[in-house]
């Protein structure tokens, strides 16, 4: 399981005023504390607009990359804050682009620049008519936007396709709607990986954490193998290793008893 760690992101009140006022120290803690709780990525979203985002973009790759050798989620819809992201970015490890999509210019915008930087690409399942409310949607978006970034020269292998998830308060069947997107994507592109934004399942309902808990089984066994999530939920985290092991992605149960003998199982 691909682990993308979603805490810095400026819609969060406590990353928003460390933005704002220039908290190296907060900033450097969380992406430590992510790192150490088995993130595989650090998402990074200052939230803010236009040129004050590309400065903020910049601040929060340079103090990242300080605390952590991850590599970076570079997580913004804006092309000049992505190429300063990427212009400050000074890792080994390939970095990442959230997102790209099927919407009006969004693919002329995207392309060109993760084929400049040779990066891993989000491609989220929206085409023109918005976000998808009935069963096959996502998968039609889905091999769409597949279709099109394999032909404009981006390897499967770089594409994590993001079926999208709506709050299932707000639309009962669409966790049924998401795992037959995840099997049908998986089908059609099975050298792509398949993330999304776990706690999106759990908008608007109260424990939330019990929500994302509960979804992420049936997802990874559906084919889901990547997740923007918090690596600092260890009940959350000792799930998706218990998972890992159920689905036969770990040989002899390796990692679940080192992880067990680590402490990370006592949840």
């Amino acid at each position: 399981m691909i682990i993308i760690g979603e805490l810095i992101n400026g819609s969060r009140d406590s990353v928003k005023q460390a933005i704002a006022s220039r908290d190296k120290k907060y900033i450097a803690d969380l992406t430590v504390r992510e790192d150490e709780a088995g993130a595989d990525f650090i998402d990074c979203n200052p939230g803010t607009i236009g040129e004050q985002e590309s400065n903020d973009m910049q601040w929060l790759v340079e103090t990242i990359q300080v605390a952590t050798d991850k590599p970076i989620s570079f997580d913004s819809p804006n092309p000049q804050a992505i190429r300063r992201g990427l212009a400050t970015y000074s890792g080994e490890a390939m970095p990442m682009i959230n997102s790209v999509t099927l919407e009006p210019g969004s693919v002329e915008k995207m392309l060109p620049i993760v084929l400049e930087a040779k990066v891993n690409v989000v491609a989220l399942a929206l085409g023109e008519g918005g976000m998808p409310t009935q069963p096959g949607q996502r998968e039609q978006v889905a091999q769409q936007i597949i279709d099109r970034l394999t032909a404009g020269g981006i390897e499967p292998e770089q594409i994590f396709v993001d079926p999208v998830i709506a709050p299932l308060s707000t639309a009962t069947e669409v966790s049924q709607h998401i795992f037959q997107a995840i099997a049908a994507i998986r089908d059609y592109g099975p050298k792509c990986h398949i993330t999304c934004g776990l706690s999106n399942i759990s908008f608007g309902l109260p424990n939330r954490q019990l929500m994302n808990r509960a979804f992420i089984g049936p997802a990874m066994q559906a084919g889901m193998d990547s997740a923007v999530m918090d690596p600092l939920d260890e009940q959350l985290m000792a799930q998706v290793i218990a998972t890992e092991a159920l689905l036969g992605e770990d040989e002899f149960c390796m990692n679940y008893l080192q992880a067990y003998r680590a402490g990370k199982l006592d949840v």
